[in-house]
């Protein structure tokens, strides 16, 4: 079959501020469908510059749509012209993973793939393919004589290893422009699932509590990929926790060391990790670790329990100083709107992020996504059921003590209470002040060179 998978526009979140990062959830698709025989083409609508209105859908047997919170109205226009255009429509990612009744029962979708993709949508072309009943595609949702068919969930993929590298050669790679210590990022994904469950994040569920994770030696035949033929020197590792096991952490930076690459990266992890593993820090710096991003989230302990981070407020100094130590920048975390807040202790919240003094920080307003256990909890205190309004940016529920404009002004009051103290603008200039300010509006493409067939980025 031939393929078509639409990573839809944003024009929130971190693309406001010109993060341009790969979808490596579709090229994780692609490759699947491709490895299998099936012709597949991706289209980024995020950094392309393509007409979705006009785009000819009709060529294609199929069109995939990615689908979270924040895009999924956008993702039903599309779904409205494709369907227009005489193509099926299957859609996949957090949002329809657990909200799946309205696109289907509206006539924008054909079949909803829940959860983890890669063998549920294979199956599904397969099974399309072939004339097969669906009934037997695992993780599979549609209608049938109008009535709502939810076939039982597929299984997480455990051998992550056994999954083909995601297939960047479709993608285009000169659009992505974020950069880690002035050089172009490559991304890479090393585990899935979270074991903690934290009430805001809809991870866990998603992709499990059982963490599941790659190999040293699968990840180093990647990162040899992305250094030797892409020529990156910087790598971005997106997994919701990618310390979570010291030990392979460990192997991993000493296979890094014997490689002697000029390579920098950025990760993901958790305070209580940090503070007992200061001897890893310590190896990761040695290895290129430039960056940690870290959910501190709040300075009041009453609400890091009901969030259920697991997490100790002193413990945010501690980890701050091993990181400081071994010169590693953190990107620090921050929620405020939780349900029982007041005033004064989002207050403290801001007090605390300056006390700590990350290099950059990220401050997001509680928001009750589909699939979380805080979305069951505040259902009946939405405020709005826009769901293009559920960015982390914008209150969207009614809390106990402050109106969503008192939210709002705090909201505001923590980017430029931190961002605006003379010690900050000394060290970090006032060249990003626009983009925080009005977004980014610069156009960058990254210089491609000829490599096989294959025009690939100069990363460095």
């Amino acid at each position: 079959m031939n393929i078509l998978l639409v990573n839809p526009p944003s024009r929130a979140g971190y693309y406001r501020v010109g993060i341009k990062l790969p979808p490596l959830g579709l090229a994780y698709l692609a490759a699947v469908l491709r490895e299998h025989g099936h012709g597949v083409k991706i289209v980024d609508l995020a950094v392309e510059d393509i007409d979705w209105r006009t785009y000819p859908y009709q060529e294609f047997d199929l069109v995939g749509l990615s689908v979270d919170t924040l895009r999924y109205p956008a993702a039903l226009e599309i779904a409205r012209v494709v369907k227009e255009k005489g193509s099926r429509v299957v859609l996949g990612g957090p949002h329809v993973s657990f909200f799946y009744q309205e696109p289907l029962e509206s006539g924008l979708a054909d079949w909803v793939v829940r959860n983890e993709g890669e063998y549920s949508l294979l199956d599904l072309v397969e099974h399309l393919q072939r004339g097969q009943p669906l009934k037997e595609v695992k993780g599979l949702v549609y209608l049938s004589n109008g009535n709502l068919v939810v076939n039982p969930p597929a299984p997480f993929v455990e051998d992550l290893d056994s999954l083909p590298f995601p297939a960047r050669d479709l993608l285009p790679l000169d659009l992505y422009t974020h950069k880690l210590e002035k050089r172009y990022v490559a991304t890479l994904i090393s585990s899935r699932g979270c074991p903690f469950d934290c009430e805001f994040c809809s991870s866990s569920r998603f992709s499990g509590l059982r963490w599941r994770a790659r190999s040293p030696e699968n990840i180093l035949e990647e990162l040899d990929l992305l250094y030797n033929k892409y020529g990156y020197r910087a790598v971005m590792f997106f997994d919701d926790n990618f310390t979570l096991d010291p030990y392979r952490v460990d192997r991993l930076c000493q296979k890094l060391l014997k490689k002697g690459w000029d390579l920098v990266w950025f990760a993901l992890s958790r305070v209580d990790t940090v503070v007992r593993n200061a001897k890893l820090v310590e190896l990761m710096a040695k290895t290129g670790l430039r960056m940690l991003f870290l959910g501190f989230e709040s300075a009041a302990q009453e609400t890091l329990d009901e969030y259920g981070k697991k997490l100790k407020v002193e413990e945010a100094f501690k980890a701050m100083d091993i990181l400081r130590r071994n010169k590693v920048k953190v990107m620090g975390s921050f929620i405020i709107g939780a349900l029982d807040e007041k005033k004064e202790m989002i207050k403290r919240t801001i007090r605390l992020a300056k006390k700590l003094n990350p290099y950059h920080v990220q401050f997001t307003i509680l928001t009750p996504y589909p699939g979380t256990r805080l979305y069951e909890k505040v259902k009946d205190r939405l405020l709005t059921t826009n769901w293009g309004d559920f960015s982390g940016l914008a209150p969207v529920i009614r809390l106990d003590n402050l109106s969503p404009g008192e939210l709002k002004s705090l909201f505001r009051r923590a980017y430029f209470s931190f961002y605006f103290r003379p010690s900050h603008l000394f060290t970090q200039g006032f060249s990003w002040i626009p983009k925080l300010l009005w977004g980014s509006g610069r156009k960058e493409r990254v210089p491609l060179r000829k490599v096989g067939d294959d025009w690939v980025p100069i990363g460095r």
